[in-house]
């Protein structure tokens, strides 16, 4: 997938990689998703760096109503988003608002306000001390949404010291893992787990991930293993 560019990945859900960003001396890939509800308007997940090509295409879908940010930790193209779009409702997970530099029109919790209530769930995975994400079920596509607590690299992307500790934060796992320092940060396993009852519950064909290629099918299955350790 080509940066800036959309890509139809179900029924009105597009997904668009964005520039690599730096974060504590590593590069991090980006990914947003693009969602147009049944009634009308765009739905934008973890905005990413906001090219003129990317407009351009976002503008022909429709107009964007809803900018959501997922957890605290992604946020750094949340202004230059606010000013494209000041007409558009910024939605963020717990903590956001104390890091990101930008007021919030509203604070996501585990109840999908109505205006997406009859497109998407969704659910907040409390207890971690990273940060809280909030997690999306996409209905028309059977798409699941995460952020950060699934990630996978592909071979190479790290390189000396980085990818012996890519290599042991289970970053660069044959399949997309939850990273040893997110799973180490669960401080509440009742809240994690509760989070997790209601992701299975879906009926998950794809998976989306900010860091990682999706997940095509069997979606349910791949996030059941995903989170074993959790459930050991």
């Amino acid at each position: 997938m080509s940066a800036g560019g959309l890509q139809p990945f179900g029924p009105d859900l597009w997904l668009a990689d964005g520039a690599q960003v730096a974060v504590a001396g590593f590069c991090y890939p980006t990914r947003m998703a693009v969602i147009r509800l049944a009634g009308g308007g765009l739905w934008i997940w973890s905005p990413v760096a906001l090219s003129d090509g990317l407009r351009r295409e976002i503008d022909a879908l429709g107009e964007v109503r809803w900018l959501v940010a997922p957890n605290s930790l992604h946020r750094l193209f949340l202004g230059e988003w606010r000013a494209a779009y000041p007409q558009a409702k910024l939605y963020g997970a717990p903590g956001l608002a104390q890091r990101a530099g930008v007021s919030l029109d509203a604070e996501l919790d585990d109840r999908p306000p109505p205006a997406w209530a009859g497109d998407l769930d969704q659910v907040l995975v409390r207890g971690n001390r990273i940060t809280t994400e909030v997690v999306f079920f996409h209905r028309p596509s059977g798409a699941v949404l995460f952020t950060d607590l699934i990630q996978q690299f592909p071979p190479g992307w790290f390189r000396g010291w980085r990818a012996l500790v890519a290599r042991l934060d289970l970053m660069t796992q044959a399949e997309p893992a939850v990273p040893r320092k997110f799973r180490l940060a669960f401080n509440d396993r009742r809240a994690a787990l509760a989070a997790l009852a209601r992701i299975l519950d879906w009926p998950a064909e794809k998976v989306v991930m900010a860091h990682g290629a999706p997940v095509q099918q069997d979606g349910r299955a791949f996030i059941a293993r995903a989170f074993g350790w959790l459930t050991r």
